[in-house]
């Protein structure tokens, strides 16, 4: 069909849907959303919480539309108008000027999503949509946006390196394909940066008021479970069921090894060790995430975590230390609203009248195409983790049943207005089968309750011409409108490291531009004894050999622990097996850093006399840690994953930063690191 024809078509549909209608709800500005074809399949498909980027038919049916409404109610089917049939599109993101927008597409056959830019959006201006040049080719691209200088962040499942064997990375849950992290690309150089390595994926990334790139990301740092299931096979000598196995290393010509081992962390079926019997270990939290416009400060959105949003019981590390606690302290947190664990926070967006505060979804991981109950969290960037805060939009379950029906995609409009993707029915639908609709609709106060339920319909409901009869999903509005463009934040040194640079007659500028040369990042913490008072799940009775000790005030007869060495770890493509491409991370002892000479564990930095550590680590590739007493044995772990830039000196005050208070009761440390007065010391040899 010609495009003129098309364009005719597609004007006519919505003039008839237009005269046919019940009078629209207005709004202040027009609203850009999609449509797409009802899913029967919440895994691996386009509306799952994680791999949701393939772009395969099976996981993304053709048949959906960029579309415009403008404020009266009047649509324009812009993919249609452009002349692009047989698509699927997701996730359009408005300029700072309100006048264009980027998304993403799939044409026809194609099979990776790719990044496409809207204009002439004007009722009478000329529409037109581009490729987005210069965008890794080959790979699915999506969730675009503008960041305050005029590049386009996005997230991709490019391989960290761009290396081909490592194409797809895997997750570290069902070892099912992954996005990377979220990239930035320079449309006019080309120049392409990751800012984020996230082994398990990135979502939903947007800028909010302040800057700060806030997006959800799945902690799932766990052992694998399917070479788990194969070793148990082994052990009983019958088949396995994936036959995973190790790669040396993540080189094309790298050798496969007759091995499945992993190091990092704990051991998902629990075992024995110096301090006892050590708990089987398993997470699974979708979370809010913040990092800089650079992808510098990348951490929790206010260094909030379990113990804040799902509180109630979490499992101690160590089974035989009457100190630690298979529960959360409530009186910690002024949050009320726990998260269900397997699940978490998605499509986070910031309220258009009240900075800091964003809305979400509060969904399980699975069988629901993330539609759930509709959540408030505030957690502006002046608070800590004790001072974040969930509170109900609309209804929780009941038997999970949600009266009223389940949404998605929630929008705080520039008016006060909330839309949302709204869906009428009330469970999740089971595997296989799908949801009832899922329409646009203002939503209203009710009330009885003070929470919000679904109101009139922004659209009068859309079918694809010559399509099934079925009602297309419309999903992601977002408001076209001009908005402020936040600047750009830049994270600076506080006094402690400050006072130590001057002690040792080292620059700033010249520090991070030596490390900026060498693709490193310096990371520092002042106290590794020193621990934030919520955590009683790992050990926090500390002391290092000789010197600081960190004892609780209410320690009992549990084991005071000594730290002698803190242990990186990198993140390392290893794992595969001989039915799917690609491979799944492993946590392997740093060995692409600049470490001084030691004597502790692989991959370790010693311990100052004061507690603190000071490390010189790989940039653009994601890091995780522990500390380890005198043999090498793992005492506390972290639990997530964190990326750093080149040329950035990040300082974490504890492990485990303290919100308020540590476990002694005392604020954060401001000692001056013994460690990175040591680190420059040894540098300054290098430096020369």
């Amino acid at each position: 069909m010609k495009r003129s024809t098309l364009r005719l078509a597609g004007a006519l549909l919505l003039t008839a849907l237009a005269a046919c209608a019940p009078r629209a709800p207005a709004t202040a500005y027009p609203l850009l959303f999609v449509t797409q074809v009802a899913l029967h399949e919440d895994h691996a498909s386009r509306l799952s919480a994680f791999a949701n980027h393939l772009g395969t038919p099976e996981s993304a049916p053709r048949g959906g539309d960029l579309m415009l409404r403008y404020p009266d109610g009047r649509l324009r089917n812009l993919t249609l108008e452009a002349g692009f049939e047989q698509v699927a599109v997701r996730e359009p993101s408005v300029h700072w000027d309100g006048r264009k927008a980027l998304f993403s597409m799939l044409v026809g056959a194609a099979r990776t999503w790719q990044i496409y830019e809207v204009s002439g959006l004007g009722e009478n201006e000329a529409l037109a949509i581009v490729r987005l040049v210069h965008q890794p080719d080959g790979y699915n691209n999506l969730s675009p946006l503008y960041d305050a200088g005029e590049r386009v962040l996005f997230t991709s499942d490019r391989p960290r390196g761009g290396q081909a064997q490592l194409y797809p990375q895997l997750d570290e849950y069902e070892a099912t394909p992954s996005v990377t992290g979220i990239w930035r690309l320079d449309p006019a150089s080309g120049a392409l940066t990751m800012l984020n390595h996230t082994p398990s994926g990135a979502f939903s990334p947007a800028i909010d008021s302040y800057g700060r790139i806030v997006f959800t990301r799945w902690d799932h740092q766990q052992q694998d479970q399917l070479a788990e299931r194969d070793r148990n096979a082994e052990h009983n000598r019958v088949g396995l069921p994936f036959k995973s196995f190790n790669y040396s290393g993540e080189d094309a010509a790298a050798p496969a090894l007759d091995s499945r081992e992993e190091v990092f962390p704990e051991s998902r079926a629990g075992e024995h060790g110096r301090y006892g019997e050590v708990s089987a270990f398993t997470t699974n939290f979708f979370t809010a995430w913040t990092m800089e416009q650079d992808g510098t400060g990348e951490e929790t959105l206010d260094h909030v975590g379990q113990h804040e949003l799902a509180f109630g019981y979490l499992t101690p590390s160590f089974r035989d230390d009457p100190n630690l606690s298979n529960h959360t302290r409530e009186a910690n947190h002024a949050n009320r609203l726990a998260l269900r664990r397997e699940g978490g926070l998605f499509q986070l967006r910031e309220d258009a009248r009240r900075p800091g505060s964003y809305l979400a979804i509060a969904a399980r991981e699975s069988d629901s195409f993330t539609t759930d109950r509709i959540v408030r969290l505030d957690g502006a960037p002046a608070l800590n983790g004790d001072q974040v805060t969930l509170t109900a939009v609309t209804a929780g379950d009941a038997g999970d049943r949600l009266r009223g029906g389940r949404f998605r995609n929630p929008l705080a409009l520039s008016d006060g207005q909330l839309v949302a993707s709204h869906t009428s029915s009330e469970r999740a639908p089971a595997p296989g089968a799908t949801l009832a609709d899922l329409r646009l609709c203002l939503l209203l106060p009710d009330s009885a309750s003070g929470l919000y339920v679904a109101g009139a319909p922004l659209t009068p409901g859309l079918r694809k011409p010559r399509a099934s009869a079925e009602l297309l999903w419309e999903l992601e509005a977002v408001e076209l409108r001009a908005r402020p463009r936040p600047a750009a934040r830049a994270s600076a040194l506080e006094a402690p490291e400050r006072d130590v640079l001057a002690a040792e007659g080292v620059t700033e500028a010249a520090l991070r531009a030596w490390l900026r040369q060498r693709d490193l990042a310096l990371i520092v913490t002042r106290d590794q004894t020193s621990r934030d008072r919520a955590d009683l799940q790992q050990p926090f009775n500390l002391q290092v050999p000789g010197g600081v000790k960190t004892v609780s005030s209410s320690a009992g007869s549990g084991t005071v622990y000594e730290i002698a060495h803190f242990q990186l770890f990198q993140a390392d493509q290893l794992r595969a097996y001989p039915d799917r491409p690609g491979r799944r991370v492993l946590a392997r002892p740093l060995h692409d850093g600049l470490l001084p000479p030691g004597t502790g564990p692989a991959g370790s930095v010693r311990i100052a006399a004061d507690g603190s550590t000071a490390a010189l680590v790989p940039a653009g590739r994601a890091l995780t840690w522990q500390s380890t007493d005198r043999e090498g044995r793992p005492v506390v772990r972290e639990r997530n994953w964190i990326t750093f830039q080149a040329g950035e000196v990040r300082v974490c005050a504890s492990c485990h930063g303290v919100n308020t208070l540590n476990q002694a009761g005392r604020p954060t440390p401001q000692n001056r690191p013994q460690a990175l007065r040591d680190l420059l010391t040894w540098w300054k040899t290098l430096a020369k």
